[in-house]
This record gives structure tokens, C-alpha cells and sequence, in this order.
């Protein structure tokens, strides 16, 4: 199991950040989770340490939106969120350590920028299947590298103006498939060792904490602080990790 007091001091929240977004509070943010622990070990290594806290969080969600599914938006997008689990993990495969790092910063600061320069409104046009299937692959294939489809899903999904425990039931469902696939190539990546399980066993009780405080702190905390807080640790984290992918090598 890893030791070093700096990986928990930055793994502890990265969980918990990870845990408001399954909450349904501050979605997307979960983006953060994996830069922000590649600050103390590889980006391969913390999406590792991710896997089995994800199952427990989106078991937990799941339960609770089990009966608030869109079957037909299900059919349509698991297919090519699969197919960007291939891509993802081929890539994955075939990159090193520092390309990957960088990669996931890119994916960090993209990620920001869309949230500032293009949000997804609820009175935007739906999008048409075709740049549908573009996102969910997209997601798919981000999720894999970085545990971070949020974003390029909730670009296709929140101008279909679902209900919004539709909206949320179906993504959870959606993640639930797209997580528990990615088990299989993790271990044909050699990432699922002992070091990394036994890691993700110490971080366990946090999983489910974080998807609790997300619902107690949205009726408490100032969004304007919530939102500039993560945004500049969404661009610092990214900025480390693209400073380490593709400058100091």
C-alpha cells in the first residue's frame, strides 16, 4: 500500500471530488479527481486506485435512480462509449507514462475551457445522433484514460431536456456499464497489482462520504467559491501534468 503522507493529502480530496459529482452536485468535477492525484503518482496508477472506489459510487447512485432510466438513450450511447473504451485502451497501450500525463492535462484545461466558453444549456437545440455518437465516444474514451467522460456526455445528454432524475439515472446507469468494462483491460495493462488495490481499500470509506457530502454541502456552500475553487484547481493540476508530459522530459 502506498505510505507517502503528500499521496493522501491529495488523494483524500481527489476521492471526495470524485463523490459530489456521482452526487449530482457540482457534475463534471469529477474530471479533477484523477489530475489531482496524479500530483503524488502515475496518471496510469491513480486511474488504477480509482476502479474499485468508482464501483462503490456508482453502485450507490444506481441504487437510488435504478427506476429512472431512458432505455432507448441507453441502447443508442452504450455502444459507442464501448467503442471509446477500445480506443482508450489501445492508446493507453501504446503511450507512455508522460504522454498520458500530458494527455490528461489537455483533457483538464479542454475541460475548463468548455465549462467557461461553451456551457451546455438546458435551452440549447438537441444534438443530432450523429454528433451524439461523436460525445459518447468521446466520453467513452476519456473515461478510460482519465475516469472523466462527464463532461463530453453531459454535452450530448442536457439539451435532450430530460427530467432530471431521468437525466441522472441514465447517466449513472450509463457509467455503471462503462466502468465495470474497463476492469478487463486495466489487467491486461498490468494496472490492477496488490500496491494499487490495497491503496484503493484505504481510500474506500471515502467513496461513499463523498457522494454524502456532496448532498449536505449543496445546500450549504456558496457556489461562486465552490466553482472558482475547482476551476483554478482544475487549471493548476492540469498545468502540472502538461508542464511533466511534454516539458520536462
Amino acid at each position: 500500500m502506498i505510505t507517502d503522507p503528500f499521496f493522501y493529502l491529495v488523494a483524500i480530496p481527489a476521492v471526495l471530488l470524485l463523490g459530489l459529482s456521482k452526487s449530482g452536485f457540482g457534475a463534471g468535477f469529477g474530471s479533477l479527481a484523477v489530475p489531482m492525484m496524479a500530483l503524488a503518482v502515475s496518471v496510469p496508477d491513480a486511474a488504477a486506485i480509482f476502479m474499485p472506489l468508482l464501483f462503490v459510487m456508482d453502485v450507490l447512485t444506481l441504487k437510488a435512480f435504478r427506476k429512472e432510466l431512458s432505455w432507448p438513450l441507453l441502447r443508442f450511447m452504450l455502444p459507442w462509449g464501448m467503442l471509446g473504451i477500445v480506443v482508450g485502451a489501445l492508446l493507453f497501450k501504446a503511450l507512455d507514462q508522460h504522454t498520458v500525463a500530458g494527455l490528461v492535462g489537455l483533457f483538464a484545461w479542454g475541460f475548463l475551457a468548455q465549462r467557461k466558453l461553451f456551457p451546455p444549456h438546458a435551452d440549447a437545440p438537441p444534438p443530432g445522433r450523429s454528433w451524439g455518437a461523436v460525445l459518447t465516444t468521446t466520453s467513452g474514451f476519456t473515461s478510460f484514460v482519465s475516469h472523466s467522460g462527464g463532461p463530453p456526455i453531459n454535452a450530448y445528454v442536457i439539451p435532450l431536456r430530460l427530467a432530471p432524475t431521468v437525466f441522472t439515472g441514465t447517466l449513472a446507469a450509463f457509467f455503471f456499464v462503462i466502468n465495470l468494462s474497463k476492469w478487463l483491460p486495466y489487467a491486461w495493462l498490468g494496472l490492477l497489482d496488490t500496491r494499487n488495490l490495497a491503496t484503493s481499500a484505504a481510500l474506500l470509506p471515502f467513496a461513499p462520504m463523498g457522494v454524502w457530502v456532496g448532498v449536505k454541502v449543496a445546500r450549504r456552500i456558496s457556489m461562486v467559491w465552490f466553482y472558482r475553487l475547482v476551476d483554478w484547481g482544475m487549471f493548476l493540476t492540469g498545468a502540472k501534468l502538461i508542464w511533466d508530459g511534454f516539458v520536462a522530459r
